[in-house]
């Protein structure tokens, strides 16, 4: 009889099995559709959104079974920073006149 901790790492053993599974279904998938997608640019933005959207839940679910986090590169142009009218410089400028 296996114990619980035993239990626990065969189940996510199994998970990451059958993500690692579906991983290879979605890619034969892909090579599937190429050709439909390479006509239409409608088809393959869809197929891209799905597979982005797809791609994470399985990356969610695998780093919650290893508790291991993946860092994601985020690209893009940052946000200019917030602040606090509280900080800003007309109540700087008062609180030195003061």
């Amino acid at each position: 009889m296996m114990s619980r901790l035993e239990q626990e790492q065969a189940a996510k053993i199994a998970m990451i099995s059958s993500i690692a599974s579906s991983q290879q279904a979605l890619a034969s998938i892909l090579g599937s559709i190429a050709d439909i997608a390479e006509h239409s640019d409608i088809t393959a933005r869809q197929l891209a959104e799905n597979i982005r959207v797809l791609t994470a839940y399985q990356s969610v679910m695998t780093e919650m079974l290893t508790g291991i986090s993946l860092n994601r590169t985020k690209t893009g142009s940052p946000a200019e920073p917030w602040l606090s009218s509280a900080c800003g410089p007309e109540r700087r400028a008062a609180a030195e006149h003061h």
